[in-house]
């Protein structure tokens, strides 16, 4: 069982939503109880904004969980600022930022931590996260589990274009030595020590990003320091998301669009141009112009199919954004 005390080694943080969450935390808590590894303290940003108590019903039941409740949603990236910063203060050496729509194999915090041991550069571990076949009601946990990949952590490509390695793919070991920029939101891993080193505005996350694309930015940033990130092949995690994805291939993203709700194609859109805007000083000639020639593509295609997103394009000239000018 997890610690009642802050002072532990690892904090884990999750944020909840009202009857989005509630339906998944009594799976997500009790594969969290029966770690292999409990020497964890437990936060809990509850984001309900619509005056449902279920969350709070299942979360009280539960005295190791620290719960903030803020009564509206704060939002990814500052919801983990709060409990990061909490996490810091307390002397934690590690925070987990995890989805509660997840569900954890017995020994997954223990893998991901053994990584952190073999490696001081290392700021960040991915696991590996599988679709989950989530039932409401159901018992049979195992039966939903598959072998599909969600995400085996964050893949750079040319035009600061960021991609999730392998998914909709089965595993079937291919992904296993691959290098990754950082982990995916769902499930990370980090060293404290390496986060504050990588403030941006006196923030981790960069709350810029209501929710999305953020994890993409703080895994960029803590590369360009020079730090590490990499996949737990044994740390395995399975996951209920909510904005599926089926490749990276253009055609596949195109087909993928359709799944994907207006106000998520819209905050992936600009955030995707915050994050150019902050680093482009460092990019090379040559990304320059991949990256204009991708932003001349995407602005096409919603001139021509999705007129909406249009707006996007001019909102980010209004956002003010501290350029990074030089490497960390």
């Amino acid at each position: 069982m997890p610690k009642n005390s802050d002072n532990t080694k690892l904090t884990i943080g999750f944020i909840t939503y009202g009857k989005s969450t509630s339906k998944y935390l009594p799976y997500f808590l009790d594969s969290l109880f029966k770690q292999s590894y409990s020497d964890f303290s437990l936060v809990a940003v509850d984001c309900t904004d619509d005056g449902d108590k279920s969350n709070l019903e299942i979360l009280k039941k539960y005295p190791q969980i620290n719960i903030i409740q803020e009564g509206k949603n704060l939002g990814f990236a500052k919801s983990y600022n709060l409990m990061i910063n909490k996490a810091a203060r307390n002397g934690a050496e590690f925070f987990l930022a995890i989805n509660p729509d997840m569900i954890l194999d017995k020994r997954a915090i223990e893998k991901m931590l053994d990584a952190f041991a073999k490696d001081e550069r290392l700021a960040s571990v991915a696991p590996k996260i599988y679709k989950w076949n989530f039932k409401d009601g159901s018992s049979g946990l195992d039966d939903e589990k598959t072998n599909v990949i969600d995400s085996f952590g964050i893949k750079l490509k040319s035009g600061l274009r960021f991609f999730d390695i392998g998914q909709g793919q089965f595993d079937q070991g291919q992904f296993d030595k691959s290098k990754i920029l950082g982990p995916s939101g769902a499930a990370a891993m980090y060293r404290v020590k390496a986060l504050e080193k990588v403030k941006f505005n006196n923030q981790y996350f960069d709350e810029l990003m209501f929710m999305y694309k953020e994890d993409c930015d703080l895994a960029y940033r803590l590369s360009l320091a020079g730090y590490r990130s990499k996949l737990a092949v044994n740390a395995k995690i399975y996951h209920d998301r909510t904005a599926k994805a089926i490749g990276e291939s253009k055609l596949l993203i195109a087909l993928n669009r359709k799944n994907k709700s207006r106000q998520i194609k819209k905050w992936s859109l600009l955030y995707q141009l915050i994050i150019v805007k902050k680093f482009w000083k460092l990019q090379s000639f040559v990304n320059k112009f991949v990256i204009i020639w991708h932003i001349l593509l995407i602005f096409i295609f919603s001139l021509i199919f999705e007129q909406y997103l249009l707006k996007e394009f001019f909102k980010v000239f209004r956002i003010k954004v501290a350029s990074a000018t030089c490497r960390e």
